[in-house]
Parts: C-alpha cells; structure tokens; sequence
C-alpha cells in the first residue's frame, strides 16, 4: 500500500495545528508557531512582570487579586523547595514535585511530611497554570491559591501539616530569615506584614504559573525546527486521528481536556471514568479514590478523574490517578482494551463492563506497532528544558 494518504493526513493534520497556532497568536498577540521571531519587548517596569512563551502557548489567565511580578516569583520559588513551610520542618512543595520529574515525585502515591501516605499520585505542575481544576477529582478548585489551602492545610491526609497550633510557629521562622523578611517586603511592598499565610499562598501560587512546559521535540517539530522519527509520525497519526482517538480528551497545546487561558471561555470541566475499576460489577471503585462521586454521591460520578496534560508523560510514571499503572506501554494497553480486568482479590471487576465508563473508552484495534508507535509519540512531548531550566530549581541546593 502506498504511504501517501498518510503523508497527506500528516500534512494535512501538521498544517491544521499550525493554522490553530496562528489564530492564538493573532488573538492573543503570541509568537505564530511557524518560528518567526518576536518583537523587541517594551522596556519594563522594575520587577514588572512579562511572559516568556514558547510560540505555540497563549497567554495564561492570572487572577486580578494576585498579579504577576518577579519578586513575587522570586520569593515562591524559595517558599516553594523550603522544608520550613511544613508544620514538622522537613517537607517542601518539591518534596513531591520534582523538576527532573516534570514536578512529579516518581511514587504510585504521594508521602506526607508526617509519613501518611496519601491516596493519590502527585500530579505534573508543567502548564499547571492552563488547567481549568487542580486536583484529580474536585470541580470546585478552580485556582492555584484555593489549592495551595489543601497541602499546606489539609489533615486528610497530612500533607505540609501545618496546623492552628503550628501556623506561628512557621511564620516565625520565616521572619527569623533576614533574607526572606527583604523577599517579602519586596514581593509586597503595601502590605503592613507581608510575611502572611496569604501572602505565603499568593507567592507560591505566582511561581506555579511560571513553570511552562511548550519546548519538546514535537514544539520543534511544529515550528520546522526539528523531526519526527517513522515511529514517532505513526504514533501522531494514531493519536489525532479516529481510530485511537487519543485526542478527545487529551487535545489541544496542552494536550488535556480542562484548559483555560487569557480570553478564553469557561466550558464544563470534564472528568471521565477509563474503565479502571468496577468492583463485582457495581461499577464502584475504592474508596476513598471514587473520584467526584466522594464530593457528590452521584452515580455518574464514579470513578470519574480530570484528563491531565500528557506534557511529559514519558518521565512521569506511574500513571493513573493511584499510580497503578507502572508504564507506558501499559496504559496504552489499557485503553486499547477499553479497561482492565482485575481477575481477583477485593478490586476484581471488568472495568470493560462498568456501567459509568466514559463513552469515549471502547476497545482500540491496535496492532504491536501500533502501540509502540503510540509510545514512541508519547516520548516526543518531554520538554528537556524544563527538566533543567535554572529558573524553576531548587534555589538552596547552589548554597
């Protein structure tokens, strides 16, 4: 058979991607994706804060009671990997955020500072400031600052574990540092205290939104600038196209299916129930890893979880909400199958047969190569600066 249908899809689906690019930048007054270069910047304020997008990302939305600005970056960069934030002293933010990582932790499930271990995987912070949620399964948390609340706050499980009890206890070893009383003066300059818990939330929260991920090989390959391997060009043509259909909920520049930015509308976050689970055919999952059923007991809400960004995937395993699933073959074994088959034990079930599975799981006709192909794209979205970028690293470990 002839391969030039599927060059002319490749074509057609490279210039499709590239088209969408432009009409972001033309929207939002962003670098086109083709590679041009961009316009001098106008000369900025001191400490005035301007992005540095790759070309095929739009501008993020920042909420209007906590504006961007350097030293405000500045001071949650170091919040963010300084173990004096929890309440015991011995666990940061990038405990469990790595950035070699992709600000994931490598663990099935996340470890609190007291040792509890957590029912969920820590997920990617990478483009976290496009998600519409933050978590695996709360529509309700719409805004890094109200998620910041439940790791430092929450004791179900502990997390930062800071406490009523402990909550002075960490603000006064914050104003002990010279250093940091200059930081937070600096990053909020008409505040009477600036070393506060909301001042503490908007810091951290101001540095999670600069930590961009739009720079791997498959950017590059958008913009002219790189190639994809035989390999790596399949598995796209699987991924956007419909017999995979991998795109439906992991689409557009973020490759996810909650995305937000500046201008763009509000759309009903979208959670979805992959088959992974359905105990003695109740369609139930564990708890308490139910999904948004735990917050409103409705049927249709089992087992449903948030898409997240398949921006790195290869360096973020193991994959699913619990971290059940160890690689990438794996999961896309998984959804070729349309869901898992737990054969025994107090899990078993046939996910294939849950009667709350998302309309868009069905079994995938997937030869070998297929999924090899599939995983050989997957590989192509890890974005190497980010893994290494000095402005997103621990700022202790050059002391």
């Amino acid at each position: 058979m002839s391969a030039a249908p599927a060059t002319r899809r490749r074509a057609r689906w490279r210039a499709g991607v590239l088209a969408l690019a432009a009409m972001l930048a033309a929207a939002w007054g962003i670098r086109a994706a083709a590679g041009a270069p961009a316009p001098a910047p106008a000369p900025a304020r001191a400490g005035a804060w301007q992005w540095d997008l790759p070309p095929n990302l739009p501008e993020p939305r920042v909420p209007r009671a906590n504006p961007m600005s350097r030293p405000k970056v500045a001071l949650g960069r170091h919040l963010f990997y300084d173990p004096r934030l929890s309440g015991n002293g011995t666990q940061s933010c990038g405990s469990c955020h790595l950035q070699s990582l992709a600000f994931t932790d490598g663990r099935a499930r996340a470890v609190g500072s007291t040792g509890e271990l957590h029912p969920r995987s820590a997920q990617s912070l990478a483009n976290v400031v496009y998600n519409a949620t933050l978590t695996w399964a709360n529509p309700s948390l719409v805004t890094l600052e109200r998620q910041m609340e439940v790791p430092l706050f929450g004791d179900n499980p502990v997390e930062m574990g800071v406490t009523d009890r402990t909550k002075p206890v960490v603000l006064a070893r914050l104003r002990k540092d010279a250093r940091y009383r200059r930081m937070f003066r600096a990053a909020f300059p008409t505040e009477r205290d600036p070393v506060s818990w909301a001042s503490i939330v908007k810091a951290i929260a101001s540095f999670q939104r600069t930590i961009i991920s739009g720079q791997s090989r498959y950017d590059r390959y958008l913009a002219g600038r790189a190639t994809l391997t035989a390999s790596e060009q399949r598995g796209a043509d699987l991924f956007f196209g419909e017999r995979a259909e991998c795109h439906h909920c992991h689409g557009g520049f973020n490759f996810a299916d909650q995305t937000v930015f500046r201008g763009s509308r509000r759309e009903p976050a979208l959670f979805h129930n992959t088959g992974l689970f359905n105990i003695a055919g109740t369609g139930a999952f564990p708890e308490p890893n139910r999904g948004v059923f735990e917050l409103t007991g409705r049927p249709r809400d089992m087992g449903a979880f948030r898409a997240p960004t398949l921006r790195n995937i290869a360096v973020t395993a193991p994959y699913m909400h619990d971290g059940s699933i160890a690689t990438l073959q794996e999961v896309v074994d998984f959804y070729a199958a349309g869901g898992r088959v737990i054969a025994d034990g107090p899990e078993a079930g046939d996910g294939r047969q849950s009667p709350f599975r998302s309309d868009l799981i069905a079994a995938i006709d997937l030869s070998a190569q297929d999924r090899a192909d599939l995983v050989a794209f997957l590989g192509a979205l890890t974005d190497r600066r980010l893994l290494t970028d000095p402005a997103l690293s621990d700022p202790f470990s050059r002391r």
